[in-house]
């Protein structure tokens, strides 16, 4: 079993180090694909992307797959730690589900050899090998249909890819065409959690400001300086409150949690999300017909403090709007989280995935959640073109600027180059694209008990804000 060496850890409580699993009975129904149409008694059957329901392949009938239920329907009467069947840790029975070790990017797919006996990798396209079989982790508790069709993520990741063709890399141009992409299931975590958090730290509540000017040097030295100056209290500040998080997603396989890797750009996966958990069923293999997917290869004990670090984050976004009123900032020092309950599910999410490899080995991704449409991805740079055109922009603005201040013009050249070329790289590589779990994850607050006291008078200071400002702070921001 993998784990992810690049996760954030946070302290965890001994009676979390020791505590009992309730394991939910989640695992309804046939898990090889063997379910069978219930008009004709057919095992031929997938998924209508257009109605969400299993059609089978010989009457055509259609049927629905049951929602998948939460086993706390109320998550603030959380307590203790409850897991479903498909994320209890990884067991590694046989079935007509297997895993096929990709033997080029050492990628993990799963295929259902009750419907295909093949596949390609949806990482790099290489075809798989039957030789390169590895045992399979749990099958998830539950799975998103996918609700978007191939036409329409294709004509997604062209539109996404049409608006960066001048900088592209010619060898990416030249092969560039969505016949390449797939369908496929990626694993994650599903975490509901029951908190009790305490915030102590500092802010500051600005009185007045106002600018000073005197006279220094002179003779042809002598000029006018201006300074601005602030008065401000320090308070001292206490949070304490109760927090339910609900529908808290976390990658689960762990190449995948490598947001900044440095050779693939996984970090586009995280960023379409969010997916609409209530949409899930519970999992059907036959889900899987005309599909790949992605190997879970972590545990809960390899994702605990990834868990906990992002509750966290969720938490100080939370109790943003109690201190509104200390305008020069707020300075968190001490976080305590106390874990009530929590509440771990595996599911399947359906991506449509676009991936090029350039010769240097890096991969790239155009991906479209396949129940949103929501498109992110990174396109290969051709960085001699985009460095001539920087290097003619820095000379247009430098000769612009040297019309209105000579002594600017040589600033204004290399301002103008690095914020161009930085600029292109944003938008063709969207390495810091990401998605904000802590403000569009559900979440509630509820026993609020503030404190605030004042401490300090700040008197004639020259800064403009408190030092040590953390209260938008996001302390994870991928792997």
């Amino acid at each position: 079993m993998k784990t992810q060496p690049n996760n954030p850890t946070t302290n965890t409580d001994a009676s979390q180090k020791n505590e009992q699993n309730e394991v939910a009975n989640t695992a309804n129904g046939p898990k090889d694909g063997q379910n069978k149409c219930e008009k004709c008694g057919s095992t031929e059957i997938s998924l209508n992307v257009n109605t969400g329901k299993l059609r089978c392949h010989w009457c055509r009938h259609e049927q629905a797959v049951p929602k998948f239920t939460t086993t706390i329907q109320d998550i603030a009467t959380l307590k203790g730690q409850i897991v479903g069947a498909g994320a209890s840790d990884a067991t590694f029975d046989d079935n007509d589900a297997i895993t096929l070790k990709c033997s080029s990017c050492a990628a993990e797919v799963i295929i259902n050899t009750a419907v295909a006996t093949q596949a390609r990798c949806h990482w790099c396209r290489n075809t798989l090998s039957i030789n390169n079989k590895v045992k399979n982790g749990a099958v998830p508790d539950k799975v998103l249909p996918f609700s978007v069709k191939k036409a329409n993520a294709s004509a997604e990741i062209e539109k996404f890819v049409a608006k960066r063709q001048f900088f592209a890399h010619p060898k990416f141009k030249a092969e560039f065409t969505t016949a390449n992409i797939l369908g496929v299931y990626l694993p994650y975590m599903v975490v509901d959690a029951n908190v009790k958090a305490k915030f102590t730290g500092d802010g500051e509540i600005l009185l007045r400001s106002w600018t000073e000017s005197k006279t220094v040097g002179t003779g042809k030295n002598k000029r006018t300086v201006t300074t601005r100056y602030y008065d401000a209290d320090r308070y001292s500040l206490l949070r304490n409150f109760d927090m339910t998080v609900e529908g808290l997603t976390i990658e689960s396989n762990s190449e995948k949690l490598k947001h900044r890797s440095s050779n693939r750009t996984n970090n586009v996966i995280d960023a379409i999300k969010p997916f609409d958990l209530e949409q899930s069923v519970r999992w059907d293999a036959n889900f899987m017909t005309g599909f790949t997917a992605e190997n879970r290869d972590t545990n809960i004990e390899d994702l605990r403090g990834l868990v906990e670090v992002k509750i966290k984050d969720i938490a100080r976004h939370q109790i943003r709007n109690t201190i509104t009123n200390y305008n020069r900032g707020v300075r968190w020092k001490a976080e305590e989280l106390e874990v009530i309950g929590k509440q771990w599910k595996a599911a399947y999410f359906p991506v449509w995935l676009y991936s090029y490899q350039k010769p240097n080995k890096n991969i790239h991704y155009v991906a479209v959640n396949g129940q949103t449409l929501k498109t992110m991805g990174s396109v290969p740079l051709n960085h001699l073109k985009l460095l001539i055109f920087s290097l003619l922009i820095g000379a247009l603005a430098a000769i612009l600027l040297a019309t209105i201040e000579p002594e600017i013009g040589i600033a204004g050249f290399f301002i103008a180059i690095g914020g161009y070329y930085w600029a292109i790289c944003t938008k063709y590589r969207n390495k810091d694209a990401r998605h904000a779990h802590e403000n569009n994850t559900k979440a509630t607050t509820r026993n609020m008990t503030p404190s605030d006291t004042r401490t300090r008078k700040i008197r004639r200071t020259t800064s403009a804000r408190m030092s040590g400002d953390n209260s938008a702070t996001v302390k994870f921001k991928g792997g």
